[in-house]
């Protein structure tokens, strides 16, 4: 199993590419403290780990636009855990609307939740992988991270940050042992958003792969940015988009 002994910390992992990233990890052997602000959907996902995979997992919830959230966060992984072999950025909030109907705290919240949260969890936990030699940092950004996307300028904006953050983190953490990585998924079939694919399968039309990602497709890609197998990959975006950003 990939990550045989590890520990992995997943943000935003009650539902969709989150979850999906959980039950990933703990089905290559690691365990898995499962971030989100829904308990009952948290609880569920600790005991589907527990029941098909018979691996250790537990669920904190926490508000992570908030710092009491993001500090209760991380005293209670470093309790558990012990250490975090694995940080994964999932957690994002994707208000789409034009610029003049953001409020400010709209604007306010996707960046606190989709940059502030991923800064301050890094800087949490990078500095004792470095002291080990060793651990992997993953990133969640998106398509919107390099594309336009009229109504998304502010999630776009907060995904681009994130994408430069992952470049400057690699340069700063690499020389110490510690990988830093990005995933850029485009058009996941997710509950929150299913509906709406459905309603829009032209857009299919735009992809070489031509479907709609599953969530189990991004977490294929966390395995291998988690795993040994990607130990001389660096400060990448790697695109689960079906093509998108290719063409």
């Amino acid at each position: 199993m990939e990550l045989e002994g590890k520990t992995a910390l997943v943000t935003g992992a009650t539902s969709g590419i989150g979850e999906a990233i959980a039950l990933a990890f703990a089905r290559e052997g690691a365990k898995v403290l499962i971030i989100g602000r829904n308990s009952k959907r948290g609880v569920e996902a600790v005991e589907k780990i527990i029941q098909v995979y018979g691996r250790w997992a537990g669920f904190y919830a926490a508000d992570l636009a908030s710092n009491r959230g993001i500090n209760g966060l991380v005293y209670h992984a470093k309790k558990v855990l012990g250490k975090v072999d694995i940080l994964v950025n999932n957690a994002a909030i994707f208000p789409m609307a034009p610029t003049a109907e953001v409020s400010h705290t709209t604007l306010d919240e996707v960046l606190a939740t989709n940059v502030k949260a991923p800064f301050l969890l890094t800087a949490a936990f990078a500095p004792a992988m470095v002291e080990r030699g060793q651990g992997k940092i993953i990133n969640i950004t998106s398509v919107a991270a390099h594309k336009g996307f009229a109504g998304g300028a502010l999630y776009g904006a907060s995904k681009a940050a994130l994408a430069q953050l992952t470049r400057a983190w690699a340069d700063e953490f690499g020389p110490k042992g510690v990988n830093v990585n990005a995933i850029a998924p485009h058009l996941v079939d997710t509950p929150g958003i299913h509906e709406a694919l459905v309603a829009s399968k032209q857009l299919l039309q735009s992809l070489p792969a031509r479907r709609f990602a599953t969530p189990e497709d991004v977490a294929e890609a966390a395995i291998y940015l988690a795993g040994g197998k990607s130990n001389y990959v660096h400060g990448i975006t790697l695109p689960v988009d079906g093509g998108f950003l290719a063409i």
